[in-house]
């Protein structure tokens, strides 16, 4: 059976077990960290400790894999996550290259690649996201498994654009399969499946990442029909969408066969800085927003809902396999 790159070394697809396909360790502005966070709110053993005690419950709930879709935009710092990772030897964290952006690329591409004035040439981006899968990011030996980008309201921007056409190119080079951050309230799917569709992407290959932030059955169809992946991934994210609509959807999709196409998650993380330095602020604006959620009310009410046992392994299991099987 092919093989799949974690934080410590390639695993055997059939070693993932229940894998949780978008989860991140962390979400953090470097800068912010940098500038403002030592000594003050940021206290680097203090938060690897408690993630490694975070995790180590998620893998005592039986999840054996996270896939963590942290790029360039949300403070990816692989040196963290190995230390985290060899403390947590009963969970494999798989980790993604790309860049995360609504709007704009950064300008230390800006100015360089295809229908630039100062540097016209090949977009710089496939070349980096490249050497992330192949050779390792930043030195750290660690290889990226999958990659990340995202469109969110601001549409396909033609930064979005640019990135995402990147991103397909690095697929077609590397085989290495792709999660997009969608924002469903635009129906941001289609975009992707189509652009990604006209670049000669594996669709089978995509997650249409926070797809179950959207009830909507006939647009959750229309993507799972291309063949892509839908991402039921922001369980306890209710203030977008709640924990009962969000499984009365997956359970709706799952009684039309669908099973196949959808994997879970909740997009949580041990800490983010979006919301303010205090760790408290997420758990009290969204207390089911962790990653207890799945194992511990989610699954129950899954079944309770209709689903069975042999769908549950096919979304928590058996697709996360075959996304990262090359």
């Amino acid at each position: 059976m092919p093989a799949v790159e974690t934080v410590r070394g390639p695993v055997d697809v059939t070693g993932l077990g229940p894998t949780l396909m978008h989860e991140h360790v962390f979400v953090l502005g470097t800068e912010n960290v940098e500038n403002y966070g030592a000594g003050d709110w940021w206290d680097e053993e203090e938060k690897v400790a408690d993630a490694v005690a975070k995790l180590g419950e998620l893998a005592g709930r039986g999840i054996r894999t996270i896939a963590d879709p942290t790029v360039w935009g949300l403070g990816r710092y692989i040196p963290r996550i190995q230390r985290i990772a060899e403390q947590v030897p009963d969970l494999n964290i798989i980790v993604a290259t790309g860049i995360y952006t609504y709007h704009d690329i950064p300008f230390q591409f800006l100015h360089r690649g295809p229908g630039t004035m100062l540097a016209d040439g090949p977009d710089p981006m496939i070349a980096d996201f490249t050497r992330d899968l192949t050779e390792g990011i930043a030195g750290t030996g660690v290889k990226a498994a999958f990659l990340k980008c995202a469109v969110d309201s601001p549409g396909l921007t033609p930064g979005v654009e640019r990135i995402l056409r990147a991103v397909a190119a690095t697929h077609r080079e590397t085989g290495a399969p792709i999660t997009v951050h969608t924002e469903s309230s635009i129906h941001a799917g289609r975009a992707v499946v189509d652009v990604l569709r006209k670049e000669g992407v594996d669709l089978t290959k995509v997650v249409i990442g926070h797809a179950g932030d959207s009830n909507d059955l006939d647009y959750l169809m229309e993507l799972a029909d291309t063949g892509a992946i839908l991402g039921m991934d922001r369980f306890g994210l209710d203030i977008i969408n709640p924990t009962g609509n969000r499984v009365a959807t997956v359970a709706a999709l799952c009684g039309r066969g669908y099973a196949d196409r959808i994997v879970l998650s909740h997009d949580a993380s041990c800490f983010i800085d979006w919301f303010g330095p205090d760790p408290a602020t997420v758990p009290a604006m969204q207390p089911n927003w962790n990653y207890r959620h799945i194992s511990d009310d989610v699954l129950p009410a899954l079944r309770a809902a209709g689903v069975t046992d042999a769908q549950l392994d096919q979304m928590l299991t058996g697709n996360p396999r075959r996304y990262f099987s090359r």
